[in-house]
């Protein structure tokens, strides 16, 4: 049985809290929100992603690494999102890492409690974050992934995939949708 947080948190309060924890929670302003229990198609497309982008990865060369759920993205003092999956170039995080502080791929599977978040808050809050180059959101009942991706002047543009391949560049991946998808 969890804890009950008190009313508000700081993102340092929330990691000393979430350690002692079972489940998956989340930080948004201050607050402390469990996250709902996940379908057998939202866990396997998540699954699905981590290998694809681990695959690209490899692929490419990159001193990079992909993550799967668990980590969490501090976007602000008070708030902590935990992505479906993650990419974060550079050197491999320590052991007890909470956080991966400068991500440069944030990844969503859609659920069906989770789509306004995914599509508003979360949108808003990665793009916030300098390091955050391209957000996935990926729908595992439908074959679609909106990319969006925030070019060197700083624009954000949107593609919507239904086939080929999601072009990440940087860090220079490309995550192919007949890896998440069957023909």
């Amino acid at each position: 049985m969890s804890a009950r947080p008190k009313d508000r948190m700081t993102v340092e309060e929330y990691l000393v809290w979430s350690e002692a924890q079972e489940g998956r929670y989340e930080l948004v302003n201050g607050v402390v929100y469990a996250q709902a229990a996940e379908r057998a198609a939202h866990a396997e497309m998540k699954g699905l992603v981590f290998v694809a982008l681990r695959n690209a990865i490899r692929k490419a060369g990159l001193e990079c690494r992909a993550m799967v759920d668990g980590m969490g993205v501090r976007v602000g003092a008070e708030t902590v999102y935990e992505p479906d999956a993650l990419v974060y170039c550079g050197p491999k995080l320590p052991p007890d890492a909470l956080l991966v502080e400068r991500p440069v791929i944030v990844v969503e599977v859609l659920s069906p409690g989770s789509g306004r978040n995914d599509l508003g808050r979360k949108l808003a809050g990665y793009f916030a974050l300098s390091s955050v180059r391209h957000y996935l959101i990926v729908d595992p009942d439908e074959r679609v992934v909106v990319h969006h991706e925030r070019r060197e002047d700083g624009v954000i543009v949107t593609h919507i995939l239904r086939d080929g391949a999601a072009t990440l560049d940087p860090p220079g991946l490309t995550l192919p949708l007949s890896e998440l998808y069957e023909p």
